[in-house]
């Protein structure tokens, strides 16, 4: 079952690794649990805006820690030896 958290994590993995100088915008055509989830990263404090925005200093370390987890499920079976 979904949570609302892969919502977050997808937000979050859409910020460029470089993300302190690029921003994002949650469209208002955007899928109401995105519109959501923008809004719980605000709330959280991860971002400037309610509709996206820049990440904060807490939302740049967040951001970096979901590109490493999703970097790592993503790694193909040959490369782990499994």
């Amino acid at each position: 079952m979904p949570s609302p958290y892969d919502d977050e994590l997808h937000l979050l993995c859409l910020f460029p690794h470089d993300a302190a100088l690029k921003g994002l915008k949650i469209r208002h055509d955007a899928s109401p649990d995105m519109v959501a989830a923008a809004e719980r990263l605000h709330a959280k404090g991860l971002t400037t805006l309610p509709d996206g925005g820049y990440l904060t200093s807490v939302g740049r370390e967040a951001a970096e820690h979901a590109h490493r987890l999703n970097d790592l499920l993503h790694v193909p079976m040959a490369m782990t030896g499994t």
